[in-house]
């Protein structure tokens, strides 16, 4: 750092200190001998810094603040684990404490184009978010917010209500899986900015009154597009109030996607929603699964279907449904012309009706349609097969139909495009998976981006070897990412004889993420020889004792970071 004589100098002899110099010295004495190496890096940048002819002494000292602030904001980061970014900050699963979050709030200050703010899954910040809320006007641009799963209080989303009038550009508001939420609703009345395009709510125990808040919103959201509030069963029990609701909701026109997972629809719910989905023609993902007072109304529904002109996805799985309402769905699917994903899976009668679906739907441009425990027949698993073709999902899982049938659907697969084959307990024998390495072989699984085997049953070895060999040989799997050959809880099998073909097969599998075998058994060298052929690639092996050295064990939460 220069001397006082240097500075000084330039200033002509005058005998003034510099307030830069004033200010590094209160710095300096307040800091402990064993933090200065950083100041001194710090202080060397700065003394660089000759304020040219017309630019003040006060402006450099006000660079170099931000500057040390800066770092406070690097130091608090790393110490979390995290990585500083200017526009994104996440500090999900951090468990941070009230103490975290009353720094975070000081270093706002910091971070003036600061876009991103996730600090979700931190539960012991409920109750004391006010200590971040009263810093959050500093973020002018502030454009995605998530809070999920922080035990927010009543007092939390009062003072988040205040801050996020100041928040002019909010997109995204994130504040699911806080139970909090549930009675406190109308504290966001009227404060939610008009740019504010995705609202999500799940499992926040909504109640009726919240319904009659939300309509309130909503309605004054004029780039609202996605809303979801799944999870939320009081939401439609009181009917006045969800009818409230969803007369509000027929006036935001710019909404594409609506999710009302397990919601607790009933028959009056669905007459109220009916209406309201007629007024929303841009709707594309609907989303009603998991509502089981669908089963017998399903059908007062479906002319309202017809109105979405624009739908690309209906997502109906779990909802009991009867085949008066599968058939009533069969007549209103040619109406849905922009379709490409129906997912009625779980559906016990859906089994019987699968013809009809068929061919009411637009199979060219179909890519998803999940039939998983759904009571598959013979006929039904042959009229699928006229769809498969055109799919890049296929999930059959719980359909024991399948067993000794794959060759009929392998043959119908295009190889360009399935991308998933869900198989999960479908009882396949030897053969199917002899089948399936034949179509290794030949390339049909080229594109194969998950494959999903589990359950079924400890097969014979030379099945396992077969499949795997024919992967290895041919690189028929070579854009796998996801592999799962896991068994049933209650059972357990050894894997000896077809571990070494599977680690020729891996070997071949260069985009492998996840690799699940969990009930095989296998001794120390075994799990030494996966380890070696895993050794230094980002892959979660799934496995019931403890993992190769190297891997990451599939009980911890994330996947190893490259």
């Amino acid at each position: 750092m220069e001397s006082a004589d240097g500075v000084r100098g330039r200033d002509q002899g005058s005998m003034r200190r510099s307030p830069l110099g004033a200010i590094m010295n209160q710095i300096r004495r307040k800091r402990s001998v064993t933090d200065r190496k950083p100041l001194v890096r710090f202080l060397s940048w700065g003394s660089e810094r000759i304020p040219e002819d017309g630019e003040s002494a006060v402006a450099v000292a006000a660079e170099g603040e931000r500057e040390l602030g800066w770092g406070r904001v690097r130091l608090f980061l790393h110490r979390l684990g995290k990585t500083a970014d200017s526009r994104s900050l996440s500090l999900a699963h951090c468990d941070l404490t009230a103490t975290d979050l009353l720094e975070l709030g000081t270093l706002l200050q910091f971070l003036p184009q600061l876009e991103e703010l996730d600090i979700s899954w931190n539960e012991l910040i409920g109750g004391c978010l006010p200590a971040l809320t009263s810093h959050l006007r500093l973020l002018g641009g502030i454009r995605a917010l998530r809070l999920c799963s922080c035990r927010l209080s009543a007092d939390d989303l009062s003072a988040l209500g205040d801050a996020l009038g100041c928040s002019a550009l909010l997109e995204i508001l994130d504040l699911s899986w806080n139970t909090g939420v549930g009675g406190a609703l109308q504290s966001l009345l009227g404060k939610l900015q008009p740019s504010l395009r995705e609202l999500h709510l799940v499992d926040c125990r909504l109640s009726a009154s919240d319904a009659a808040a939300l309509g309130g919103m909503v309605s004054v959201l004029p780039s609202l597009c996605v809303l979801d509030l799944s999870c939320n069963p009081q939401l439609s029990q009181d009917v006045a109030a969800f009818s409230q609701f969803a007369a509000a909701l027929s006036q935001a026109a710019s909404i594409t996607t609506l999710r009302l997972h397990a919601c607790g629809l009933t028959a009056d719910s669905v007459d109220a929603l009916g209406g309201a989905l007629c007024r929303l023609p841009s709707v594309r993902h609907l989303d009603l699964s998991g509502n089981k007072g669908l089963s017998g109304t399903l059908e007062r529904l479906c002319p309202h279907l017809a109105h979405l002109g624009q739908l690309e996805s209906l997502e109906l799985h779990l909802c009991c449904l009867t085949h008066c309402d599968l058939s009533a769905l069969s007549q209103v699917l040619p109406q849905l012309k922009a379709l490409t994903a129906l997912d009625a899976s779980s559906n016990k009668a859906a089994g019987g009706v699968v013809r009809s679906l068929v061919s009411a739907l637009p199979l060219a441009q179909m890519r998803q349609l999940p039939l998983s425990s759904c009571s598959l027949n013979e006929e039904s698993f042959t009229a699928l097969t006229l769809a498969v073709p055109h799919l890049r999902s296929v999930d059959l899982s719980w359909s024991k139909v399948v067993s000794g049938r794959l060759p009929l659907l392998l043959d119908a697969l295009q190889p360009s495009v399935i991308l998933e084959l869900r198989l999960c307990s479908c009882e396949l024998t030897s053969s199917d998976l002899c089948h399936l390495a034949v179509s290794c072989q030949r390339g049909c699984l080229a594109s194969l981006r998950l494959l999903d085997l589990s359950y079924n049953g400890p097969l014979a070895d030379d099945g396992w070897s077969t499949l795997f060999g024919a992967a290895a040989t041919g690189g028929g799997l070579g854009s796998l990412e996801d592999l799962d050959v896991s068994l049933r809880p209650s059972t357990s099998a050894s894997c000896s004889a077809w571990l070494p073909a599977l680690l020729r097969c891996v070997a071949g599998l260069p985009a492998l993420t996840r690799l699940a075998l969990q009930r095989w058994g296998g001794g120390p060298e075994e799990r030494q020889r996966l380890g070696h052929a895993l050794r230094g690639r980002c892959v979660l092996l799934e496995w019931d004792l403890d993992p190769p050295p190297g891997l990451k064990a599939a009980n911890q939460e994330s996947r190893p970071e490259e």
